[in-house]
């Protein structure tokens, strides 16, 4: 590995540090600005090209959502008894979510010093309500999407 570090040129040259008028250096052969007309029609080229990536990107996005909303209309068809019964138990199961956000602020408001303070006691509070919190929020989010009625200003816009 040492002989190729060798073997390579240096990548810093020496610099004129004197303190003088800074003057560029001319263009060599008059064809500095045809150069850079040139450079800059490859970055137009280049971001055109960008562009129309993103919009591939975009449109592949798009027919994804589309999709997932059509097979989750379909579900919603197939089994309206359900879906009514998950939109009940969303509302349900948001107002507990509700009261352990309660329970969980009141928590942090009483025990904030040591919470501050303490590694261990962030760390006991952050076991004792993270995963359930996290959990809870999971739940809530299937149920939701499962119960959602559809609705006209939400539906995907199609071409």
């Amino acid at each position: 590995m040492s002989e190729d570090r060798r073997s390579r040129p240096g990548f810093f040259t020496q610099i004129d540090v004197t303190h003088g008028p800074c003057v560029p250096n001319p263009p060599s052969g008059g064809g500095g600005a045809a150069e850079v007309v040139a450079l800059l029609r490859e970055l137009l080229g280049a971001q055109d090209r960008q562009n129309e990536l993103l919009e591939e990107l975009l449109n592949q996005f798009n027919a994804a959502q589309r999709q997932r909303a059509n097979e989750l209309g379909q579900w919603k068809q197939a089994n309206p008894r359900l879906a009514h019964d998950c939109r009940v138990a969303a509302e349900a199961l948001g107002k507990v979510q509700t009261e352990y956000l309660v329970s969980l602020t009141q928590e942090i408001n009483d025990n904030y010093e040591s919470l501050r303070d303490g590694e261990f006691m962030l760390n006991e509070f952050v076991d004792r309500f993270g995963p359930r919190l996290a959990h809870l929020n999971g739940l809530l989010q299937v149920l939701s999407q499962l119960s959602a009625s559809p609705n006209p200003t939400s539906a995907p816009n199609t071409p």
